[in-house]
Order: structure tokens, then C-alpha cells, then sequence
């Protein structure tokens, strides 16, 4: 394997089929000089493979940017939780690069119209999040297709989560665990308050959701696709995306659909 060539952009190396993307914090700086040691002496047989170091939050910037990319990702975590990433061992990195499974996961797609009928596009790996923009709460209509899921809902917001997301923002608010092949979508009110018992709903991952501000003028709303932001939002439409597909490799002891498990038995016995 040839050595590692010119920097592609700050934070980016280049090896032989092998892209090293990391964040610029000192941890993933010093994982990242440890992983071009080991690569340099190795020659994993994994192809056309990007390694990215950080966290969740920097895996997610990371997929959108490389959306149109056929190559595999390997998160290394560097991060805090790290739900998306693969623990770091120097010892055992490259047995686990090798022996990784792929996983392909899908996006929810946003489109939103703002109060001054401008449309903006943005896709969410782990959810749509729909926010009060002011002190006043916001007032939604939620549909499912051609079906009225909920005429009017007094709330902070409320979620839309796809299955990776579904034990982020989405396990916060109370909302359900979704198992991977579960092809479901997941719709959770953030702190209702009229009706105040509605619990949310499951839907198809071919659903297409639409949710309206009944009030736009007294009452504000944020919609966020992970942590992209499109504010005084009037008319939002989320569906999956099945034509992007970002190929995702996990370690087989810490795969996500292990870490998915975990987080329902954690909710299960707590």
C-alpha cells in the first residue's frame, strides 16, 4: 500500500481505496495519526471504504456531504455515545475493519415551505424534528397520505424518526425503539398539550407525511432534518428517500441493530 497522499481538504486523507475523513477535535486527530501507522503496515482487503473519526454528530455531516458516494463508511467514535460508530482498538482494528457487516440505511427526505412560499429540500438520517419557534406553542395538522392522523396538536413540536434515529432525539421524547427492518417510521409529539395524551403513531417508511402550521403568523415553527434548520416553516412533507442508500459498516460484537436491542432492553427493565 502506498503512503498516505496530500491532504484532499482539512481533516481528509487519502490512502490506496481507503478515505480517512476526521474531525478536528485532539482525540480524533490522534486516533487518526494511530489508523495511518496501522494502514501504512497492513493491507485490509475492505475496498473503496471511508473512515470516518469523530461522533454522531460528524458521521451525520459526513454522510450528507458524500450522499451521491457508493463507498462503504466505517465510523471510528471518538465522540461521547457514538451510536453510529464503531469503538476504536489499535490492537484489533484491522480484524475488525475486515470482518465489519454492512448495513445500508435510507434518509427521510424534507421538503419545506416557508411562510414566503419558498422551498428548501434537506435529508435527515435520524429525524425531522418540527419546533416551536417562539413562547407560543405551535399548532399542527398531521397527515398520513390522504388520512388525517390528528386535526390539531397543541405542542412544543413533534418528531418523525426513521429507525436509526429512533433511540436519539425520538427515545428522549418518549417515543418508540424501531428494530431496522422494522420499515416503519415513527411520529412522537414533543410535550403535548392538546390532546394531551396522544402517544404518536407508527407509520410505513413509504408514508408520506404532512404536517401544516395551523398559525403561522402567531405561532412560529423550526422544522430541523438532524440538525439542519429551515425556520417560519408553513407547510412540511417527509418521506424516505429510497434512492439514496449510505452503506454503514459495523464491527459484528457492536453492530446497530445490537445497539437498537440494548436500548430497548434498557427501556424494558428501567
Amino acid at each position: 500500500m502506498r503512503s498516505a497522499s496530500s491532504s484532499l481538504a482539512e481533516g481528509t486523507t487519502e490512502m490506496k481505496n481507503i478515505q480517512i475523513i476526521s474531525d478536528k477535535n485532539l482525540r480524533s486527530l490522534r486516533i487518526k495519526k494511530s489508523l495511518l501507522n496501522i494502514l501504512k503496515k497492513a493491507k485490509p482487503k475492505k475496498l473503496n471504504a471511508i473512515i470516518v473519526i469523530g461522533g454522531d454528530g460528524f458521521m451525520l455531516q459526513t454522510l450528507k456531504k458524500n450522499k451521491k458516494s457508493k463507498k462503504l463508511f466505517y465510523g471510528v467514535n471518538s465522540g461521547n455515545y457514538g451510536f453510529l460508530m464503531n469503538k476504536f482498538s489499535s490492537k484489533n482494528f484491522i480484524k475488525n475493519f475486515i470482518r465489519s457487516k454492512t448495513l445500508s440505511i435510507s434518509p427521510l427526505e424534507m421538503t419545506v415551505k416557508n411562510y414566503k412560499n419558498n422551498t428548501k429540500k434537506h435529508i435527515a438520517i435520524n429525524e425531522v424534528s418540527i419546533l416551536r419557534q417562539s413562547r407560543q406553542a405551535a399548532s399542527l395538522s398531521i397527515n398520513h397520505g390522504s388520512k388525517q392522523i390528528i386535526k390539531e396538536l397543541v405542542s412544543d413540536g413533534v418528531l418523525v424518526s426513521t429507525p436509526a434515529g429512533s433511540t436519539a432525539y425520538n427515545l428522549s421524547v418518549h417515543g418508540p425503539i424501531l428494530s431496522l427492518n422494522s420499515k416503519k417510521l415513527s411520529i412522537s409529539p414533543i410535550s403535548p398539550f392538546r390532546p394531551r395524551r396522544w402517544k404518536g403513531k407508527i407509520v410505513s417508511d413509504r408514508s408520506k407525511i404532512v404536517i401544516k402550521n395551523l398559525n403561522p403568523k402567531k405561532r412560529p415553527i423550526s422544522a430541523v432534518a438532524d440538525n439542519i434548520e429551515v425556520r417560519n416553516a408553513k407547510n412540511i412533507i417527509i418521506k424516505t428517500n429510497q434512492k439514496i442508500k449510505f452503506n454503514l459498516l459495523y464491527d459484528q460484537n457492536r453492530s446497530l441493530q445490537k445497539k437498537i436491542k440494548i436500548e430497548q432492553l434498557r427501556r424494558e427493565t428501567s
